[in-house]
């Protein structure tokens, strides 16, 4: 293989965030300080970040038959080291006081960068499966990091144990695959399945395979179970983590299968994601009603959003990748938001997480800004207009109606009533007073006021986004044609 520089310059975001990790190991190798490998893994993802103008500027790009840096890719890249980078901030803040050793979260939540980036480029089955592999690994280590408690360590060791077996399924459904067509490249897979006709068994049972294990990833009904209690389990930013960056990853990837392998997306597969999206909104939401965790309410929130985003799939079209990326990037926003607050209430110095609703009882009195935060990102998740996430839901409507997806668009309205229910319990709680309740003193600690000041701007964001979308409708627009033309 030749190596030219407009393969060096598309692989940039890729060798950057490489290079991270390995600075990062050798740092906590060389001495252990925390503020040191927080703002060395600040001042990576950072150039990875701004790296990737410079990768896309290059055009579409083969790098090997195994990655591919286009459009589709760029702008997922850029979506994910945004959403590291948010949560590396919130990561140095939560950690003030932890009497463990903090370095090795950075390093772990780096390496998982890498494999989302490389999971993000893959276009064949070989790379898919080092990609999802490379960004779940270190995730286990990451929700079981503050061990002593007892809910950390369970969400780690079941996400361990789940998403082994869904890896299996994965493996298994790749190998039917590659028996029916010889070939693992998603476009010469699309290819050889098209050219024979009508779809075999083996290769029915290797696609179901393989949906069930991303199904699984993405946390869709009825893959969902895990969901709540690693949530719950896991760090504040390791769940903000989670919720954004390891699914967006996912659905990044979905989008090019199903794009360049067609008949993954015909026939009996429109049927089959219809009922996951059903089942993942209804349940998403049903469940979030009686949740008295706030992380566990944001977890099966998210069920339901990516059962939203399955009706753009389901709907397909030409509109329907701009409305998918414009959702995946107001939900990204939103939930960092979200999960952001929860990360600057809480401290594992201090016991387990602030994640009960009851813990934010008359926060507006405590933390002003804190609560003005949260309040938006609930608004914006219930999909308010004026917010981020109304833009993303009037997408997906847009879309459902324009393909006469009846029975889903109804289950998006009355999902989201219920939805703004369970929200709206969130914002009512937050001023809610009791007695003796006082302000409580501003934070000297800078990290802390670091990741203040990044939740703040990420509420500045979705407000942008909702008032004034024009922008990101051209970036989505842009990432959405460039690489399906």
């Amino acid at each position: 293989m030749t190596i030219t520089t407009p393969m060096i310059l598309a692989m940039l975001p890729l060798l950057i965030t490489g290079a991270t990790a390995i600075l990062v190991m050798l740092s906590i190798a060389i001495r252990r300080q925390h503020d040191l490998n927080a703002t060395l893994t600040v001042i990576g993802l950072n150039l990875a970040l701004f790296s990737v103008p410079f990768a896309h500027a290059v055009g579409p790009q083969l790098i090997t038959p195994l990655l591919q840096m286009d459009g589709h890719a760029s702008f997922f890249i850029g979506l994910v080291l945004f959403a590291t980078l948010a949560c590396s901030t919130l990561m140095h803040a939560y950690l003030k006081g932890y009497n463990g050793n903090r370095e090795e979260m950075y390093l772990l939540l780096v390496l998982s960068a890498l494999g989302a980036i490389v999971l993000i480029m893959s276009r064949h089955l070989a790379s898919l499966f080092i990609g999802l592999e490379l960004m779940s690994i270190p995730v286990y280590g990451l929700v079981a990091y503050t061990f002593r408690n007892r809910r950390s360590l369970e969400g780690g060791i079941k996400y361990l144990i789940l998403s082994a077996a869904a890896s299996a399924f994965m493996l298994f459904g790749m190998a039917l695959l590659y028996a029916e067509s010889g070939a693992l490249n998603f476009g010469g897979l699309g290819a050889q399945l098209a050219s024979a006709g009508i779809i075999s068994p083996f290769a029915l049972a290797g696609f179901a395979m393989i949906l069930m294990a991303l199904a699984f990833k993405l946390s869709m009904a009825p893959f969902h179970l895990w969901t709540p209690d690693v949530y719950e389990g896991a760090p504040a930013p390791v769940g903000a983590y989670l919720a954004t960056v390891s699914k967006v990853a996912v659905f990044a990837v979905l989008l090019r299968l199903f794009v360049e392998v067609p008949v993954a997306h015909t026939g009996i597969w429109v049927n089959l994601l219809t009922v996951l999206a059903f089942l993942s909104i209804a349940l998403g939401n049903l469940l979030a009603l009686n949740q008295s965790n706030l992380k566990r309410l944001l977890g099966y929130s998210s069920i339901a959003h990516f059962g939203y985003i399955l009706v753009a799939i389901i709907a397909g079209g030409a509109l329907s990748l701009e409305a998918i990326n414009m959702y995946l990037l107001t939900y990204v926003v939103t939930t960092i938001g979200a999960f952001g607050v929860v990360a600057l209430t809480s401290s594992p110095y201090n016991g387990k997480d602030a994640d009960a609703i009851f813990d934010y009882r008359g926060l507006f009195w405590r933390r002003p800004y804190l609560t003005a935060v949260l309040t938006v990102m609930m608004l914006s998740l219930a999909g308010i207009p004026f917010t981020a996430g109304f833009i993303g839901k009037f997408y997906i409507a847009a879309i459902g109606v324009d393909a006469k997806l009846w029975w889903l668009l109804g289950a998006l309205v009355i999902g989201s009533a219920i939805g703004l229910f369970y929200y709206l319990r969130v914002v009512v709680a937050l001023f809610m007073p009791t007695p003796g309740m006082r302000r409580m003193e501003a934070d000297t600690f800078w990290g802390v006021r670091l990741g203040g000041i990044m939740v703040i701007a990420m509420a500045v964001l979705m407000f942008a986004l909702g008032v004034y979308p024009e922008p990101a409708i051209e970036l989505v627009q842009i990432a959405s044609v460039a690489v399906f033309r």
